[in-house]
């Protein structure tokens, strides 16, 4: 066990200056703060002060420089986060908000307005709820990396899960921002230049405009050294959104329903017959409050994708400046919640626009009525960049996962920062170069590593590190973690059943190419 004390303790150390650069703050205790089974000993030292702190709603600074812990001061204190409350909240509103608010529209479409809100409030409040147990699980252990809290409840399997199922999430994230990058900017440029019949130009290839992307801007803002410099991006990333989210409500006003297909103007006649006679309500432009077909089992997965930030949530609470597991709550709370406005209110007002016609990408729906129309233009410009900002973003946690797994004991160097960013690059940008579908990404990865990071990882973990002396197993609160735990189990198997019901019964919209 010495052994695997000395590796874990050197093994903190390197990676944390990729995405959490406290390294030299985790050698002094870090035998005590990561060997498995001595766990109950030095969790013993910190149950009065923490349950203490949990209880005055005092802070958890208070805990680690307490006269009894000197030991584990450095793990908090050593290094200083500079990043302010401002910046943390754009960079995990950033890291939250991604491709899937593309997608919302066609899942309100197939769940009904009711249903989808219930829905979404439920993944809301739980991703709150999960955050809460992962920063009271660091905090009494002083480790705050997701794959150290993995290493700590379970040794080595865990790390290993955690750091499997954070690469498989984000891959599986970048993968769909950089869909977008490759299905869009070549449209965007298409309808800029007014080209009708593109001859196969390389800069309305759609593959080679992803590559340039990827090394013009992704790669440089991912040699970053920490996150909190991504701050600024970050806030002009969620602008960028913002923007988009204004059009899609200014649109759903200045359309027509039923909408006019651009390729199919001879129904304009029809259509005025229609417009002519305000009593006579179009049956296709009445919303449905509940709606369930086999497109509803792509719902769930794709809103568990919507909420996901739980492996920058660590890295950006240890670059928080004065960090405290309140603060830290707060920042999430906040982020969850603008995240949850913006999301309502773009599915509502996409789905209002086109009603049952919505397609799997919102933009491409309004492609079909005008190609040309400059506002949406603008706005395909500005997803663009936003999910081109937020890529950098969610490559730090992957990074850190891969040198946990593959590179435990080294100490950090650029040259190894930078490669595993460019392999990182690379295989994300073959995948999307022959990726299926979107939906086929987001449903797959969001059915099984969503799941585990909101759900599973973060209440086993609390279940496991926080003593049974502060906390019995039949207490409340591991009793709250236990039936969690049990959703994103339910939630994983009945998300991936229907999935592969769908796919089997051929009707899938996955496997047709939007």
């Amino acid at each position: 066990m010495s052994e695997d004390q000395v590796a874990s303790a050197v093994e903190t150390a390197p990676e944390d200056d990729s995405v959490i650069p406290n390294g030299k703050g985790h050698e002094p205790g870090e035998g005590t703060a990561t060997s498995t089974p001595p766990a109950g000993n030095e969790e013993k030292e910190t149950v009065p002060n923490s349950s203490h702190n949990e209880r005055s709603g005092d802070t958890e600074g208070q805990e680690f420089l307490s006269g009894a812990d000197d030991k584990r001061a450095p793990h908090f204190t050593d290094f200083e986060g500079k990043t302010s409350f401002g910046m943390s909240v754009f960079n995990l509103g950033n890291a939250i908000m991604g491709s899937g608010i593309l997608g919302l529209a066609y899942a309100m479409a197939n769940t009904g307005v009711v249903l989808f809100l219930v829905l979404l409030t439920v993944v809301a409040v739980l991703s709150s709820y999960s955050i809460h147990l992962l920063l009271k699980s660091s905090g009494i252990v002083g480790i705050r990396a997701y794959e150290q809290l993995g290493y700590r409840a379970f040794g080595t399997p865990g790390k290993m899960a955690a750091g499997i199922a954070i690469t498989l999430q984000n891959i599986g994230a970048m993968s769909s921002y950089l869909y977008i990058v490759k299905y869009e900017f070549p449209l965007v440029i298409q309808a800029f230049l007014k080209v009708d019949k593109p001859a196969g130009e390389w800069y309305l290839n759609g593959n080679y405009l992803v590559i340039i992307v990827s090394i013009a801007v992704i790669l440089p803002l991912a040699l970053m050294k920490q996150l909190g410099y991504l701050g600024y991006t970050s806030g002009f990333s969620l602008s960028c959104m913002v923007f988009f989210l204004i059009s899609v409500i200014y649109k759903k006003f200045n359309l027509p329903c039923p909408f006019v297909d651009f390729t199919f103007n001879g129904t304009a006649g029809a259509l005025n017959v229609n417009m002519s006679d305000p009593d006579v309500v179009d049956p296709a432009c009445i919303p449905k409050m509940a709606n369930l077909n086999t497109q509803t089992a792509y719902t769930i997965p794709i809103l568990a994708f919507a909420f996901v930030c739980h492996p920058e949530v660590l890295p950006i609470y240890t670059e928080l400046r004065n960090p405290t597991k309140k603060k830290m709550q707060h920042v999430a709370n906040i982020s969850i919640a603008v995240m949850y406005i913006m999301y309502f209110l773009a599915a509502l007002f996409g789905y209002l626009t086109f009603y049952g016609e919505v397609e799997a990408e919102l933009l491409h729906t309004y492609s079909r009525i005008d190609p040309y129309d400059t506002l949406i233009l603008c706005v395909r410009v500005a997803v663009l960049t936003a999910v081109t900002l937020t890529v950098p973003i969610v490559l730090f946690p992957v990074r850190r996962a891969i040198q946990q797994m593959m590179f435990p004991n080294k100490t950090f160097n650029w040259p190894r920062h930078i490669a595993i960013a460019f392999v990182l690059l690379t295989f994300i940008n073959l995948l999307v170069i022959f990726a299926p579908n979107i939906l086929g990404i987001f449903g797959i990865i969001g059915a099984t590593s969503a799941p585990c990071l909101i759900f599973i990882f973060p209440a086993v973990f609390y279940i496991r590190i926080v003593p049974k002396e502060d906390e019995p197993l039949r207490s409340a609160p591991k009793i709250m973690a236990a039936c969690f735990a049990g959703i994103g189990f339910l939630f994983m198997i009945m998300s991936l059943s229907f999935i592969i019901i769908d796919w089997t019964s051929g009707t899938s919209k996955a496997s047709s190419g939007h």
